[in-house]
């Protein structure tokens, strides 16, 4: 009996699977902390609608908008850390936790993967003082707070300013406007000098010769646009982009973190998912867990640097 027992206690340690061996059994509730229709909510949506292959379960998303993303970031902190509640966080939340605006943090999370990448410009429209971006600095240099640059105040368009400033030492005059179509219109209509725009939203203005792209914040020229040079050729490796990554509650297990990993890498590289994405105007800029981290550490020490510049 003795040895009876034994085999059977054997049998069902290596029968019975680790939590981590089954996870996910059920599906993963996504919360994105934005309202429905927006950019994150539409991107966000691509990744719930083509994760199943890759995960197994489905990923219904629950819309939990509020006070800049920190309504649904601050419920996500509350669940449990079995992995079945993922989040959505951009380059907003790192401004608005070193401008005071929440004491919500991005390492309040785990990061789990960056998922898309919309590179930003910078946008002018037409003038007779600057046409490309190095006469765009020295007209900047020698007139100081002249230039108008037309951005979301204490947001991430304010952040992408900011940079371009600190990097280059110039002095802009900030106009806020609540969203990008408004000021890309605003700088069409010759209401702006300047601002920071998108594929979207600003090239079928520069195709029609009413905008010019100055210079663009991803790491290599965009196909979409493949004569307006980098901020690292212009000299300063900066990179300006929205990024939309996945994170989990802190303390969710590493194993889980990693199974969630694999699956949206996989996911990154489905040329459908791709070409969704694509035509959302955005990239799909997959990065891991360590990656992102490395990411968002970079980026946070950025944005403290200036985070007297964004405060409202």
């Amino acid at each position: 009996m003795k040895i009876s027992a034994a085999l059977i206690a054997v049998a069902t340690m290596f029968a019975t699977p680790s939590n981590a061996e089954v996870y996910p059994e059920r599906a993963v509730e996504f919360i994105v902390p934005w309202s429905p229709g927006g950019g994150s909510d539409t991107l966000m949506r691509l990744i719930a609608n083509n994760v199943e292959p890759f995960l197994g379960v489905k990923m219904p998303i629950i819309n939990m908008p509020g006070a800049g993303g920190t309504v649904g970031l601050r419920e996500t902190s509350r669940r449990d850390t079995d992995g079945y509640t993922i989040s959505q966080i951009h380059e907003g939340l790192l401004v608005a936790t070193e401008t005071g605006i929440t004491d919500i943090a991005w390492d309040d999370f785990e990061p789990v993967a960056l998922m898309t990448s919309s590179p930003q410009y910078l946008v002018i429209g037409k003038n007779k003082n600057y046409s490309n971006f190095e006469e765009f600095v020295s007209f900047a240099k020698s007139h100081p707070g002249e230039i108008t640059m037309g951005v979301t105040l204490a947001g991430v368009p304010h952040l992408h300013a900011a940079m371009i400033e600190q990097a280059f030492g110039l002095q802009f005059k900030y106009v806020g406007y609540e969203g990008t179509g408004q000021r890309i219109r605003a700088l069409v209509g010759g209401n702006l000098d300047s601002a920071i725009g998108d594929v979207s939203s600003s090239k079928q203005f520069v195709d029609n010769g009413d905008l010019i792209f100055l210079a663009v914040g991803s790491t290599e020229r965009m196909t979409e646009t493949p004569n307006v040079p980098t901020l690292a050729e212009l000299g300063q490796n900066l990179e300006l982009n929205v990024t939309r990554g996945i994170v989990v509650p802190k303390g969710t297990p590493k194993e889980i973190r990693d199974a969630l990993e694999v699956a949206f890498e996989k996911l990154s590289k489905d040329p459908s998912y791709i070409k969704q994405t694509n035509n959302a105007g955005a990239n799909v800029g997959f990065r891991g867990q360590e990656d992102y981290k490395a990411y968002l550490l970079t980026l946070e020490k950025t944005v403290s640097s200036l985070s007297e510049v964004l405060a409202p």
